[in-house]
């Protein structure tokens, strides 16, 4: 018998929901939480801010697009730069990296408004699939290097290799990497939560893990809330990211609507969506938190389970918000080694680069074009090659000035096909 669909505005029975809301956030939780885990701030106000994050980008789309609004990758690179390669000074430069949080989601706020007034159509001049395909695989290949020496297999200053974290790394990686091939049913939606589980695990034994600090930190506590500061120059690094956050917006509000069946870009429209995750961002950089997205992993929890309600949703959101003031579990969190998360970013870096290619592909971008070419083959270099541009005190380089770049001459090929300047030839 054909499993029954539950629609986006159904309500769930309250003891039939609860299951369904933390499958949602277990869904989310790994990945989400790897975020703040990487920048070493508390997760708490992590998930307290994603909790409120997607109920207001709910109750702004009108209960009509079932979202989760997570943690964001696509801010990794260009935070890691404002942060610095010292990171005992990262606590002190996280409050800048909050100010490029609220600038990109002022940004994305103003891209909302634009499209509520003149419609989405320019979105495909600026940031065409030849373009955005390969900056969405820079995220992640920018990050590899960061991925690797947290797991440990660089080597520290002294030529020597941590071979316990090794260990950790792999046993997570491999659990990750396999899981997501073999697991089943529930399991199948959260390997990486069980791949950072089964790293934790093996590194008690191996000594990699304190537990100073889950003793003695509160059952409940208050989350952590930073405050932002604005300096210009960690603006200008971090607001190119957002450009991108915003095309994969676009794009899982697409993938959603063919999910469930309705065309979201229009009803309740993607200037609605964009300003919920706008509105979200912004005020996440406000209290401390990261950049919010809506989230892949609970697109494809919808996906496999064929409900849809924004009732479960919002169910989820409740219950990150209320994790959020469980202090034990923010300090597990944190006790977590950076081998398992090196671990696990291995393999989630390298998702995000593949993501990048299978824009390419499901865009079916036709590379015997010169235009397509060009400008994929750019953006690549120009990201990689770790050459910068500075402008005063400001520098670009890596995934944002590839995103500059990228933008700039995807406008100006445009116009010199538009005015009949571009050749006829379609292969070289």
């Amino acid at each position: 018998m054909a499993r029954k669909t539950i629609r986006v505005e159904e309500k769930v029975p309250f003891l039939q929901g609860i299951p369904l809301s933390f499958q949602h956030l277990f869904a989310m939780f790994g990945a989400s939480v790897l975020v703040p885990t990487l920048f070493k701030i508390d997760p708490a106000v992590v998930l307290f801010m994603n909790g409120v994050g997607t109920l207001i980008y709910l109750v702004l789309c009108k209960g009509r697009a079932p979202a989760f609004l997570g943690s964001s990758f696509a801010f990794l690179s260009p935070v890691f730069v404002v942060l610095g390669a010292n990171q005992a000074v990262w606590g002190q430069n996280y409050p800048l990296a909050l100010g490029g949080f609220i600038a990109s989601g002022l940004i994305f706020m103003a891209v909302a408004l634009i499209i509520w007034k003149f419609g989405a159509g320019w979105i495909d001049f600026v940031l065409p699939p030849a373009t955005m395909g390969p900056i969405v695989a820079l995220i992640g290949l920018e990050l590899a290097g960061v991925a690797t020496n947290m797991a440990g297999f660089a080597p520290d200053a002294q030529g020597a290799y941590n071979v316990n974290g090794i260990i950790a790394a792999l046993v997570t990686l491999l659990t990750v990497a396999f899981g997501s091939l073999l697991f089943r049913g529930f399991m199948a939606v959260i390997p990486v939560l069980t791949g950072i589980v089964a790293g934790y695990a093996v590194s008690i034994p191996l000594g990699l893990v304190t537990f100073d600090g889950i003793a003695s930190a509160p059952v409940l506590a208050l989350p952590t809330f930073y405050a932002p500061v604005f300096d210009v120059n960690a603006i200008l690094i971090i607001i190119p990211a957002a450009l991108v956050v915003i095309s994969e917006h676009i794009g899982h509000l697409v993938v959603t609507g063919n999910i469930v069946g309705r065309d979201l870009t229009r009803d309740p429209g993607l200037h609605r969506s964009l300003m919920g995750d706008g509105v979200s961002t912004a005020l996440s950089g406000f209290m401390g938190s990261v950049p919010t997205t809506t989230y892949g992993e609970n697109i494809g929890v919808m996906a496999i389970t064929r409900v849809y309600s924004v009732w479960v949703i919002g169910g989820a959101a409740v219950i990150s918000i209320v994790l959020a003031f469980i202090g034990k579990l923010s300090a597990v969190i944190q006790s977590i080694p950076g081998p398992v998360m090196g671990g696990v970013c291995i393999l989630l870096f390298g998702v995000i680069a593949a993501s990048g290619i299978r824009m390419l592909v499901e865009a079916r971008v036709d590379y015997s074009k010169p235009i397509n070419l060009t400008l994929t083959a750019i953006v690549l270099i120009v990201g990689i090659s770790g050459v910068a541009v500075k402008i005063g005190n400001v520098e670009l380089k890596g995934m944002a000035l590839a995103t500059v770049v990228g933008m700039a001459l995807s406008l100006v090929f445009h116009l010199l096909e538009r005015f009949g300047l571009v050749s006829a030839q379609t292969d070289i």
